[in-house]
Parts: structure tokens; C-alpha cells; sequence
């Protein structure tokens, strides 16, 4: 795609330098939402690639990902060994050049490449580091390993997705990308604090913070009522209708939520006297007898096919849309139109790949995307070059197999 972007000016995150050790999503996607605002990011990767690179294969021509392509764009990639003493020594070289580490492993592992926030202090005192684990640093899981389904399990939201008999997870990984959208905000806050102090601090998230925080309202309900809710599959608990609905050639998704709104559904469906219902007054109550309005619903929706359903839905200001497989996201017309993907060309795609653009937008200093996701060591003699290593150094460092 090339640098789309070189001429802009006044990004507010220029001249911040952003070193990625970070692998999959929590720790790249913190990494590529600080790109997309400007800051210079370089990937550190396996010599050989990263195991997150490969995930949905898209390009024949290395293997790439996509999801590497996504978390990965506005980067440079540096292939390093950290383990080889040459390594070792590029590495300390390039992160006294670093504002901000990102880094989401272990403690342990922190600690074994030389990334735990106090060996990084003796290399710069003013950087910052951002790490994320699953379960945090403290507590009886602060060793173990962990992934976003776990998160996802142990906060309770699987037991209240799905059946009774079925808890079910989320198939796109939330956890992973509300955690690292945190650390990039912990990023900036620290950036900011730093401006302040001219202290760096350790900014620290965790999968299950982020889960735990997402499913909140349900636990602290638990903790005060002790209601023991159970799954209730696609129907809300909360308020009602809110449930998923078979029309005649699809299915599609409503919601419907204070009196107001209730008002118009109940008007819709020609009900006006369950306006008067004792039972059905508040959203807390009705979401109890939630069963009656989706029986209903359901039959209404059974009539109409998915255009018709929709039109009258929002003639009728009911929020309601369909239910889409990913190829009818893709040409959804407000996917398409309304500014949330762009295409970048990848080396070896068949086709250039749609790219999530940056997901909040900022009027006076947008973010974009300026340049696609590396290719294994793409940058690796440019980096070094910047880092003062002449042409045989690089040469000597490869042959031994440190980059």
C-alpha cells in the first residue's frame, strides 16, 4: 500500500517509538492502535515467525494470517533471537531507543528475555512498559497460562451464553481485543503521566480483568440478590423482547428496552393492552416474562420476510438488524459505506484484504492505516542500520543466526 499517509501531519502520537514483543492479539493490537495515532512500531519477532502469524491463512505466498494482517499494520518487523548473546545485545541496542515496550507474556518469561520492567529501567529509565497475562500477577492463578476462552469461562459470562446444558463462548476473541484497547489506553495515560513526572511506570492488564469487568452487572446482582441466573440462549434476561427471530428467509436480531420503545413494539404488534399489564411494567419485569413477548415476536417475524420484518421494525423506531454470516457483514451496506473497512494490499493474497479501520475516530487527529503488516523480517537492515550496525555487522549477526 506504501506510505499513504507520510504527508499528514500532526499525529498526535509522532516521534513515540513503540518496541512490540507482543504475540496474537492482547499484546499487537495494543501495539497497532498507538501505530494507528502515529507512533513508530516495531514488531520483534522469531526468527523462523511467530506462531500467531500464520492464523486464517491468506497469502500463499508466506503464510500470513488474518488476523496478523490486522493486528499488525503501521509496523516494521525486526527478526531477533534475544537467546543468541549477539541477540541479546540488538536488543538492548534497540530498546534504549523505546518508549514504550509492549510485551504480553508471563512474568517468568519477562523476566528470561530481559523485558521485566526493572531490567528495562537499566536500559532507559524513563520507558514504559505495557504487559498483559491472563490472570494478572497476583493471586493463586498469577503462574498459570491463559487464552481468552478461559477468561471468558471463568467470569461467568459461558454459563449465561448458550443453554442450560451448552455454556458457549463468544467465537471472535472480545476478551483479547478489549484488553489490549485498555493497555493502549494505559499506554497513553502513562505517555502522558511521563510528560508530567519524566517517570515511565509498568501499565499492566489482564484477560480476566477485562472479561470480569464486561460481565460486572450480572456478578454484583449476584453478589447482592443472589438471582443464580441460567442461560436463556439468544432471549435477554434483562429486558424483552430481546431475542433472535426466524423470518421467512433469515433470521434477525431485536431489542427492545425502556417504556417508551416498549410502547411502540407493543403498538406494532397490535398488544396495547399489554401497555396496561401489571406484569409488564418495568424493563426488570418484563425481561422476567420475556418468553410471552418472544412467542410472539416470533410468530410476527414468521409472516414477513428479513427486509420487510426490518422495514417496519424502524418505521416504528424498534432497534432491530439482521442476523448476518461474515460474507453479509462484508456487504452490508453500512459496513461497506460507512467508512469501517478499508482495502490493503498484502504480498501473495489473492485479493487485497479488508482491513478494520481504526475503530474511534478523533475529528482534529484521526488515526489510519499508513502501512500494511510486515512480512517476516522485511525491515530487518533498515532497523539495524538506524541502530548503527554497518552491512557486515548485519551480515555477522545473520550468520549466527540472531536475526
Amino acid at each position: 500500500m506504501g506510505e499513504r499517509f507520510e504527508g499528514m501531519t500532526g499525529r498526535v502520537l509522532d516521534g513515540v517509538r513503540v518496541v512490540d514483543f507482543g504475540r496474537y492479539i492482547a499484546g499487537p493490537w495494543c501495539a497497532a492502535l498507538l501505530g494507528d495515532f502515529g507512533a513508530e512500531v516495531i514488531r520483534v519477532e522469531k526468527v523462523g515467525g511467530g506462531e500467531d502469524r500464520h492464523i486464517c491463512r491468506i497469502s500463499p505466498e508466506d503464510g500470513s494470517g488474518a488476523m496478523y494482517l490486522q493486528v499488525n499494520r503501521n509496523k516494521r518487523c525486526l527478526t531477533l533471537d534475544p537467546t543468541v548473546p549477539s541477540g541479546r545485545r540488538v536488543q538492548k541496542r534497540l530498546l534504549a531507543t523505546a518508549d514504550i515496550v509492549v510485551a504480553n507474556m508471563p512474568q517468568r518469561a519477562l523476566k528470561k528475555l530481559g523485558l521485566d520492567y526493572r531490567s528495562l529501567q537499566q536500559v532507559r529509565p524513563d520507558v514504559i512498559l505495557v504487559s498483559n497475562t491472563c490472570f494478572g500477577a497476583t493471586g493463586p492463578y498469577a503462574g498459570r497460562l491463559g487464552f481468552d476462552g478461559l477468561a471468558q469461562a471463568i467470569c461467568g459470562n459461558m454459563h449465561l451464553t448458550g443453554t442450560p446444558d451448552e455454556p458457549m463462548k463468544s467465537f471472535a476473541p472480545w476478551v483479547d481485543f478489549g484488553t489490549a484497547s485498555l493497555c493502549a489506553l494505559g499506554a497513553v495515560l502513562a505517555l502522558i503521566a511521563r510528560q508530567k513526572t519524566g517517570h515511565g511506570q509498568e501499565v499492566q492488564g489482564t484477560l480476566l480483568g477485562t472479561a470480569l469487568t464486561t460481565a460486572s452487572p450480572l456478578l454484583i446482582e449476584q453478589a447482592v440478590n443472589a438471582p443464580n441466573r441460567i442461560a436463556t440462549g439468544n432471549r435477554g434476561q434483562l429486558n424483552a423482547p430481546s431475542d433472535v427471530f426466524e423470518t421467512r428467509d433469515g433470521h434477525i436480531m431485536i431489542l427492545v428496552t425502556g417504556a417508551p420503545m416498549f410502547e411502540r413494539w407493543a403498538m406494532l404488534l397490535g398488544e396495547p393492552h399489554w401497555l396496561e399489564d401489571e406484569r409488564f411494567r418495568t424493563d426488570d419485569s418484563r425481561g422476567e416474562h420475556a418468553e410471552i413477548f418472544s412467542a410472539r415476536m416470533a410468530d410476527w417475524c414468521a409472516a414477513r420476510t428479513t427486509v420487510q420484518a426490518l422495514a417496519e421494525l424502524e418505521h416504528a423506531r424498534v432497534p432491530a438488524g439482521p442476523v448476518h454470516t461474515p460474507q453479509q457483514a462484508l456487504d452490508d451496506p453500512q459496513v461497506a459505506r460507512g467508512g469501517f473497512m478499508e482495502t490493503v494490499g498484502y504480498p501473495g493474497a489473492p485479493a487485497d484484504p479488508p482491513m478494520v479501520t481504526t475503530p474511534v475516530r478523533l475529528s482534529a487527529t484521526p488515526g489510519g492505516i499508513r502501512r500494511r503488516a510486515p512480512l517476516l523480517g522485511e525491515h530487518n537492515d533498515e532497523i539495524l542500520a538506524e541502530l548503527g550496525y554497518s552491512r557486515s555487522e548485519i551480515t555477522q549477526l545473520a550468520d549466527e543466526g540472531a536475526i
